[in-house]
């Protein structure tokens, strides 16, 4: 039917634009930096040794990198989309809610950690199931990303606003 919006939501291939692919570019070493943190986290569990100083020093390290990358979907993407599909109870919610609890998590490690130089092994353990949760949390985020959402906005948007999104990303 002509002029119907379930188009919008469907899952067929899409190609997407300038913009929304370089925000997709940069999951890759996101996920790459995850990878390292969940083996990192595995071997302070087995290992209960000098790896969680690693751990510690890498968190600090994707921190920054997935900090840039969410501000920017939030305060570009995110906000462009609330025009077509609103914000409260849809996509936009649930991206942001996993923002928050990816953050939640490594700021909580953070906040445990910081100049806290004598936990035990197992306050250890505990802190790395903390990224632990921060990585699945995550890598499930990238998925819908770029499985619903990119899309979705691809299919949103005028060519206009698809160039927007690629000069602001490209600031």
């Amino acid at each position: 039917m002509q002029g119907c919006h379930s188009g919008m939501f469907s899952n067929g291939p899409v190609s997407l634009s300038d913009g929304l692919n370089k925000l997709v570019s940069e999951h890759i070493p996101l996920r790459e930096g995850l990878e390292k943190l969940f083996s990192l986290c595995k071997t302070v569990t087995e290992e209960q040794g000098p790896s969680f100083e690693e751990l510690v020093q890498a968190v600090k390290n994707f921190s920054k990198e997935l900090d840039y990358h969410s501000e920017r979907e939030e305060t570009i993407l995110f906000r462009m989309m609330e025009v077509y599909i609103g914000k409260n109870g849809g996509p936009i919610a649930v991206m942001e809610y996993e923002h928050e609890q990816a953050h939640g998590f490594i700021n909580k490690f953070f906040k445990n950690v910081d100049n806290n130089s004598d936990l035990t092994d197992d306050e250890k353990i505990q802190n790395a199931s903390l990224i632990e949760n921060a990585y699945h949390t995550l890598i499930n985020h990238f998925a819908k990303e770029e499985n619903v959402l990119y899309p979705m906005a691809e299919r949103l948007f005028t060519d206009e606003e698809k160039e927007l999104v690629n000069q602001r990303v490209s600031e």
